[in-house]
């Protein structure tokens, strides 16, 4: 496909994601209006797909200098050819290796953004550790991901987090719909599609019983599955067994499951204990996620021979004398083999970043380094925003007493 053939595409999809987003949109002309963002450097760490694309768009059109980075495997081509026909900087390729990520993600730094929005903070984290001197000049960031928090935190408490950032994870906008919905949605239907299998019938493993583990529980739960949990926090796993799932250790779990989901977004959530104990043709995928949340690198160190047996499915020989299969290399199934969450769902997270920006772009020099939430009023407008655009309305006072 030409290049011209490649925008085209993109764009045709990130106008059809557009019809879906009236919260992006309301927030964004009103971010125009304000010239709140004009000439603000900004740049977005984020899956670059077409909802992505809009969120920069819109940005672009409030006035602010956007750029974009997004590794190989969560980088679709043609939308970042669309970008890229708009005037966006786009450093990403779809397919890159790890060391072409790294080498695009040190060119996007070196843009010297005012403001960066973070997924899994990896951005941030780099910045610290490769590019220190552009700190100073930084206003502040958001991450979205309570995976890209942890690490955050631990920074703050040791005193390395130099500039500040708003946790837009724990927005309620973003975390009782993004993670609660539609992460469950989204890798529930994508591991369906690469297994080409229903789920009826079927027993499958949750490991995690967040926000995320909740939505994915619920997800394969309404597609007839038999559902485990394992949890480490006793409060949710009695949550879980209220929900009307069994709760047991992974392990346990393991042995009886035709298909094992982690959503800890922990490292070494699935060990290789846990893929030995799996059933022969049992299947493993991560909704969310970090890097080796299944532990593929320690199972090829124990012995285990990997081999493709269809579109980003692998079956992995295990030493024991069973194969499982590892969907797309144990990634963030939704997002590298997927489309991503919901249109909707993500519009309304993209409210919550839009907002996080503008508290940035207006409060953020007078903040100071660490963690900070958005404030309770700007989560309500989001919410606000997306009641109006369904024509609902609500109570706007409490009654006398």
């Amino acid at each position: 496909m030409t290049a011209p053939a490649l925008a085209s595409a993109g764009q045709d999809k990130i106008d059809w994601a557009w019809r879906f987003m009236p919260v992006t949109a309301a927030l964004a002309a009103e971010l125009r209006t304000s010239t709140v963002l004009a000439r603000r450097r900004i740049g977005l760490s984020l899956v670059l797909e077409p909802k992505t694309a809009n969120l920069a768009l819109s940005l672009a059109a409030a006035g602010a200098e956007v750029s974009v980075v997004c590794d190989g495997s969560s980088t679709r081509d043609d939308v970042a050819a669309a970008l890229r026909q708009a005037g966006i900087a786009v450093f990403a390729h779809a397919g890159a290796d790890r060391a072409t990520d790294h080498r695009l993600a040190l060119e996007f730094l070196d843009q010297r953004h005012d403001i960066l929005v973070d997924d899994g903070s990896r951005l941030i984290r780099l910045a610290h550790a490769e590019r220190p001197d552009l700190l100073d000049a930084l206003i502040g960031a958001s991450e979205e991901t309570t995976s890209g928090l942890w690490p955050l935190h631990a920074m703050a408490q040791q005193g390395r987090l130099r500039i500040p950032v708003i946790a837009a994870n724990d927005a309620r906008c973003k975390t009782l719909f993004d993670n609660g919905y539609g992460t469950g949605q989204s890798t529930v239907l994508t591991i369906t599609d690469l297994l080409g299998t229903t789920l009826t019938g079927k027993r499958v493993a949750v490991a995690g019983y967040g926000y995320v583990g909740r939505g994915v529980a619920r997800a394969v739960n309404a597609l007839g599955a038999t559902v485990t949990v394992a949890e480490l926090d006793p409060i949710k796993a009695l949550e879980a067994l209220h929900a009307g799932f069994t709760v047991a250790p992974l392990a346990q779990a393991a042995a009886k499951a035709d298909l094992l989901i982690s959503a800890t977004g922990v490292e070494h959530t699935v060990d290789v204990a846990h893929l030995l104990a799996l059933p022969d043709g049992a299947a493993v995928a991560v909704a969310g996620g970090v890097d080796q949340e299944i532990a593929i690198d320690a199972a090829l160190t124990a012995g285990a021979r990997r081999r493709t047996v269809a579109h980003r499915v692998e079956a992995f020989d295990l030493p024991n004398g069973r194969s499982v299969l590892i969907l797309d290399d144990g990634g963030c199934i939704n997002c590298t083999a997927g489309e991503g969450n919901p249109i909707e769902i993500m519009d309304l997270s993209f409210g919550v970043q839009l907002l996080a920006i503008e508290l940035l772009a207006t409060d953020g020099a007078g903040l100071p380094p660490g963690l900070h939430p958005l404030p309770d009023a700007a989560d309500a407008r989001v919410a606000r925003v997306k009641l109006d655009s369904l024509g609902i309305r609500i109570d706007d006072r409490r009654p006398h007493r």
